[in-house]
């Protein structure tokens, strides 16, 4: 077995995941991660970003909510990288997905973002009783 996932839901699941730990070759990468952001907050988190998107400018440039969701995965140290391009005349976001986010996590980062918007005037559209 090279990848196997389980989702700790029962005592049976927690067994299987004790036994492949005492038979996998020493050497194997174990992960554990809290549980994944909730689809209300997936929505709330884009909506912030259209909103921040659509009423603030970041340095005399409009920006995409993709370009904000890198600028705020940034601020909290994560998944964000860059590295020269090919042509050698600008450079390339390695960002990945903020899809693997846990609750805690997207919690956390939409924290930062109602904080960010506050300073800075943006009008949120989306409640928050919608990402609980």
């Amino acid at each position: 077995m090279s990848r196997a996932t389980l989702l700790m839901i029962s005592e049976a699941q927690r067994k299987k995941a004790a036994h492949w730990a005492m038979i996998a070759p020493f050497g194997t990468r174990v992960e554990f991660k809290a549980v994944k952001r909730t689809l209300p907050q997936n929505d709330r988190f884009w909506a912030m970003l259209t909103d921040i998107a659509s009423q603030v400018s970041w340095h005399g440039i409009r920006l995409s909510p993709d370009d904000w969701k890198l600028l705020f995965l940034d601020a909290m140290k994560r998944e964000v990288r860059m590295v020269p391009n090919i042509d050698g005349n600008g450079f390339v976001s390695l960002g990945r997905s903020s899809s693997d986010l846990s609750v805690g996590e997207m919690s956390d980062l939409m924290e930062l973002i109602g904080e960010f918007g506050a300073r800075h005037g943006v009008q949120f559209h989306d409640s928050e009783e919608k990402a609980a």
